[in-house]
């Protein structure tokens, strides 16, 4: 199976989420994107999985799964 996506990088700066998505930055601000992810610890926010397909990043501690197709339509 071919990857959708490729995550470059992924880290939290404050009350934003930055990814970088097949080598496109992406700051999202995080109270628009995710609730839990805006209410998070740092160590909450920072224990996550991206999928081996690309399609999304799970955060097992919070139950939350965000796209990267959500992703890059909520930085347009």
């Amino acid at each position: 199976m071919e990857k959708a996506y490729t995550i470059n990088e992924l880290r939290f700066e404050d009350d934003y989420l930055i990814i970088v998505v097949d080598n496109q930055m992406l700051k999202l601000k995080l109270s628009l994107i995710s609730e839990k992810l805006a209410n998070a610890s740092d160590h909450e926010r920072n224990e996550f999985k991206i999928s081996p397909s690309g399609y999304g990043i799970h955060w097992s501690l919070l139950d939350e799964d965000l796209s990267i197709n959500g992703l890059l339509k909520a930085a347009k």
